[in-house]
């Protein structure tokens, strides 16, 4: 007789790890990662327009007006930025010295984090998101 693996469902333990409010995410962010994420979250607060909330998304912190405008996240080595695609290929020639992929920026630990170049990206994103409205 063939055995038949159990498969894994989703339990009420799993889900309730998952952050729902900013103040849940803060609280288990890496210690490591805390003053670098500390500079990005400040950074992307300070270009969004005020009328911006900031949330959870996708299990992350995010800023939304209408839509999200960038998502935000710290994990034990490096901070992450995804300001979408779009926004990635617009600054591809300044973020030279970060890794990026499609629609995330990474942010070192070891290194500055790069506030004036996070808030002009926003800014941009955010132009982006005024125009589509426009149309």
């Amino acid at each position: 007789m063939r055995k038949v693996k159990p498969t894994r469902t989703k339990t009420r333990a799993s889900s309730k790890s998952a952050p729902e409010t900013v103040a849940q995410y803060l609280a288990k962010v890496p210690k490591t990662s805390r003053p670098v994420f500390n500079k990005l979250r400040a950074a992307v607060r300070s270009a969004v327009p005020r009328d911006a909330e900031e949330i959870i998304s996708y299990k992350i912190p995010a800023f939304r007006r209408g839509v999200v405008l960038v998502w935000l996240a710290a994990f034990a080595d490096h901070c992450s930025l995804f300001p979408t695609a779009s926004i990635i290929a617009t600054f591809k020639n300044e973020l030279k010295g970060h890794a990026t992929s499609k629609g995330t920026i990474h942010f070192r630990l070891d290194q500055p984090v790069p506030v004036a170049l996070i808030k002009r990206m926003v800014k941009a994103r955010v132009a982006e998101v005024d125009a589509q409205r426009e149309a």
